[in-house]
């Protein structure tokens, strides 16, 4: 750890997600080994490879939102202010003129307005171009779930988002992270955000052969390092942390849940949609994130894995985990809470991130459902299928994005 650097820690959450729309219902889903996957309902999906997906289900935005705002807003941000403002008042946290300045927002998202852009397409073909929305390009663009947070909440500090694929949920609160301890804000409210089950979305996912087809069985289709995986199942949501400098956060008397502190990013420079051989590049953003934390590799006491169900991606991060923990790797847990959510693109960061918070709180591992087939090529101890109690002071988060954006978040139980 840096000296000289303020200390970070966690005081709130929220979360949208496929198995529970605030967290007690999310963290409930995770500890029991909740199936978040069933098929698509959001649009008629009977044309297409893939029939299946994990949608937020009966989410209702009118207790959080004006109506006439949601009905405007697109879906991931609907999502996204929703979790900003659960973890807001999780962290019990005012925002108002003595400190609005000293308050920022950072969510990702790797597709933003996606439902919006293919709608107001369909308008632009069919009824012309006078009839496209005006709220069209406002509410596509991937920076609104956190311009609007930052308008819903009053937060007037740093505000940014971030567009790296399936990394940028991490991204954002390693982003947000940063700007506290170099003492350019006092508190950010940050994570990820995604509505993409679309039907551009799946379709494209499933011409670049990403998705699993298991449409026989899609609720075993998200199976995380098992041998029969053959891709992912796209969910929905959003993941929301807020971060306080320490002596910011003891000030106020805010309840700490965990301090944050280490990120590491890489790229693989390899490809556009495959990882390095041999998890390079995700190796090193572990190692990045455990020095920036002043951590070695027999203290992390479990790892909360990027985990999509590929093949390539399962096996290329158990060698990166290996190589950045080596024969710790054997001795400690590696779970994937996309096997019950599936995957939540550029908010897989923000949900997991707070799953790896709630896991040093509970000192609970969630499970990865679905393993029923051992891979020699992830040979971890993966905690397959039932949730396990252990001691939990340190946990890494990885995130792995198309373009070979890495990212790895260490999050431990505040001490000292």
């Amino acid at each position: 750890m840096v000296q000289g650097l303020r200390r970070v820690v966690v005081t709130g959450l929220g979360a949208v997600t496929p198995i529970g729309n605030d967290v007690s219902s999310y963290w409930e889903g995770l500890s029991t080994g909740r199936n978040g996957v069933a098929g698509i309902t959001l649009f008629d999906a009977s044309r297409h490879a893939c029939r299946f997906a994990a949608e937020v289900k009966d989410f209702n935005p009118s207790g959080w939102l004006e109506p006439k705002e949601a009905k405007r807003w697109d879906r991931f941000c609907q999502f996204g202010v929703v979790a900003a403002k659960q973890a807001v008042i999780d962290a019990g946290l005012s925002i108002d003129v003595s400190n609005e300045q000293r308050v920022g927002v950072a969510i990702g998202s790797g597709v933003g307005g996606l439902l919006m852009m293919e709608t107001q397409a369909h308008v632009l073909t069919e009824r012309g171009p006078d009839r496209v929305s005006p709220f069209c390009v406002p509410m596509m663009i991937p920076n609104m779930a956190a311009g609007l947070a930052a308008i819903a909440l009053g937060a007037k500090g740093p505000s940014t988002a971030v567009a790296t694929a399936c990394a940028a949920g991490s991204n954002a609160i390693g982003d947000a992270f940063r700007l506290i301890q170099l003492g350019l804000a006092d508190a950010m409210v940050c994570g990820g955000a995604e509505s993409a089950i679309t039907p551009l979305g799946v379709a494209g996912f499933a011409s670049a052969k990403a998705l699993s087809f298991r449409n026989d069985d899609p609720a075993t289709a998200s199976r995380p390092f098992d041998a029969e995986r053959n891709g992912f199942v796209i969910g929905e949501g959003a993941g929301i942390l807020v971060l306080e400098s320490l002596d910011h956060a003891q000030a106020r008397g805010a309840s700490i849940l965990a301090e944050m502190v280490g990120y590491g990013m890489t790229c693989d420079a390899h490809h556009i949609t495959a990882p390095s051989p041999g998890g390079v590049g995700g190796a090193e953003a572990m190692r990045l994130a455990m020095r920036d934390g002043g951590l070695e590799p027999r203290d992390v006491d479990y790892v909360n894995a990027h985990g999509t169900s590929t093949p390539a991606n399962d096996s290329n991060e158990t060698a990166a985990i290996k190589a950045a923990l080596g024969d710790h790797a054997q001795r400690i847990p590696v779970s994937s809470t996309k096997s019950m959510t599936g995957h939540l693109l550029g908010g897989s960061g923000g949900i997991e991130a707070v799953a790896a918070v709630l896991a040093i709180g509970h000192n609970v591992v969630p499970p990865t459902i679905n393993y029923q087939n051992p891979d020699p090529a992830c040979d971890l101890d993966v905690v397959p299928n039932q949730a396990r109690e252990v001691p939990v002071d340190v946990v890494l988060s990885n995130s792995f994005g198309f373009g070979g954006h890495n990212v790895c978040l260490a999050f431990r139980r505040l001490s000292g």
